[in-house]
């Protein structure tokens, strides 16, 4: 089998590091060398001084407290996140075009036509680092290799504030060593059960026969890390995945099971997502789910719909479908954060309707006419009223409900 053949290293993973918390140190200098973490219920970020103590995202602020007593926890606005997202995407792309945003704080760049101009692409890589610091300060490592896959691990390897540059020919001598964990999809359930099985470095895993992972792990999970472990990974850099996308996120800690919590949580982020599109006069037509699982593993679903729709309702209704398709795979699972974007967006025009056979609530319904008409009128009473003035029951009345329980990416300019 021949690896690190076919293409040149020319894919970058920057990711901002420890960004909120980065993000609120530059606001409050005196916080600097401090265990500090960004959040209300949840760690949605913090320091590495409070990662020494064993504090890190998507915990609870009460867990994180018995681990580090002296954290610092801190009140941010996510404006001022969104503001240095911006800032260091705009570096990006002063780089190369082919910028593929991933969250708010990180993206995959294939740098393969800039190098005429910038140079290799590690030399490209450290420009960007210190284009980014120049710029606004922030810390970001860089991993640069053949594939997406292994980008991503050199940049972990190169946290915090480096660069790690894999050459083709050097793949397999820079990840075998690795522990498993540092694989796409090994979270601590499957680290534990690969370390029964006495697989600990990525290596042991490459040297499994992969029908013996499929038998431990299933057929579909088996064959994609041991894919991985031989640094197969095919995918391009995909600019916005497909165009410009808005979405928001709610982390609320924990194994949880219950689906009413779930769909409280959705009808939120359906709300939020549903209202910034109408406000933009836009509708969006492929709903992105993302699940991450007690154990930090996440996955997303994508589900796209006949036409395009910024009904409330349709989010909610289509999220709720997605997270159950989910929990039929996986039913076993306690997930910790939910999150939906729309994307493939187009200027919001009047709804054609479809024949009567399709399901309510979907794209061209009369019942989607209404439910559009409801959320226009929501939408004037809280521009004149407040946010809170009025909304659905389980949403306003929702106990766990808090600014900073979520992670807000609006995607819009990526």
């Amino acid at each position: 089998m021949k690896h690190g053949t076919g293409r040149a290293a020319t894919i970058l993973h920057a990711d901002l590091d420890a960004f909120y918390a980065s993000v609120v140190l530059l606001d409050e200098p005196s916080l600097a060398g401090k265990p500090v973490a960004v959040g209300g219920g949840v760690v949605l970020s913090c320091t590495y001084e409070a990662r020494a103590f064993g504090v890190e995202g998507g915990m609870g602020i009460r867990q994180a407290r018995q681990l580090c007593p002296d954290l610092v926890v801190v009140d941010a606005e996510f404006s001022s996140f969104t503001n240095y997202s911006d800032q260091v995407f705009e570096v990006f792309r002063s780089f190369t075009p082919l910028v593929e945003g991933i969250s708010i704080d990180e993206a995959f760049l294939d740098v393969a036509g800039a190098t005429h101009l910038f140079g290799s692409p590690a030399s490209i890589g450290e420009q960007l680092r210190a284009a980014v610091r120049d710029r606004t300060e922030l810390p970001i490592s860089v991993g640069v290799a053949r594939t997406k896959f292994l980008a991503k691990v050199a940049s972990r390897v190169a946290k915090p504030d480096g660069l790690i540059a894999v050459a083709p020919e050097a793949e397999l001598d820079f990840l075998h060593p690795l522990s498993v964990d540092h694989l796409w999809g090994v979270g601590p359930v499957t680290v534990a059960k690969l370390r029964d099985l006495g697989i600990l470095s990525v290596g042991d895993l490459a040297s499994t026969p992969v029908t013996a992972l499929q038998a431990w792990l299933g057929p579909h999970g088996g064959a994609h890390l041991w894919a991985l472990a031989w640094n197969t990974d095919p995918r391009p850099v995909v600019v916005g995945r497909g165009g410009k996308s808005i979405g928001s996120q709610s982390a609320f800690g924990g194994d949880r099971h219950d689906p009413h919590l779930f769909s409280r949580v959705l009808a939120r982020l359906a709300e939020r997502v549903g209202t910034r599109m109408r406000k933009k006069g836009l509708a969006g037509r492929t709903l992105t789910m993302r699940v991450r699982f007690a154990d930090f593993q996440s996955i997303t679903r994508a589900t796209t719909m006949r036409t395009p729709s910024a009904a409330t309702a349709v989010l909610h209704r289509t999220a709720l479908r997605s997270l159950e398709g989910v929990r039929t795979e996986q039913p076993d699972r306690g997930i910790g954060l939910l999150g939906i974007s729309m994307s493939k967006l187009v200027p919001a025009s009047p709804l054609q309707l479809e024949l009567p056979m399709f399901p309510d609530l979907e794209g061209g319904s009369p019942r989607e006419l209404e439910l559009q008409a409801l959320d226009g009128n929501v939408d004037e009473v809280r521009e004149r009223f407040g946010k809170d003035a009025v909304g659905r029951a389980s949403v306003l009345l929702d106990p766990a409900r808090s600014r900073f329980a979520e992670g807000l990416s609006d995607l819009m300019t990526r």
